[in-house]
């Protein structure tokens, strides 16, 4: 997944994180889940392998918590990939 995002070297990058790709088991709470989506796994993973780029800002979208169950599984994983996104931009400093 990393080499896909070599084509962003040298830009200034913002990712906005779209909770609807990841599968319903994994982000429950969202307006349009996607059967077969990305894993939490897949989804840190993808956040992760920003590290190097740019980074200019980020935010993670589409979170709805009253559709979130027990353990509020969605709003765990949508803070998770915000303290990656954090993290990476206190890499660059």
């Amino acid at each position: 997944m990393a080499r896909r995002l070599e084509r962003l070297r040298g830009g200034a990058v913002y990712c906005s994180f779209d909770i609807d790709a990841v599968d319903p088991a994994y982000a429950p709470a969202t307006g349009t889940p996607e059967v077969g989506g990305l894993t939490s796994w897949e989804a840190l993973s993808l956040v992760r392998s920003l590290v190097g780029l740019t980074l200019v800002g980020g935010d993670v979208v589409e979170v709805s918590p009253p559709w979130d169950g027990p353990g509020q599984v969605t709003a765990l994983l949508a803070a998770n990939l915000l303290f990656e996104l954090v993290s990476l931009l206190a890499l660059q400093r």
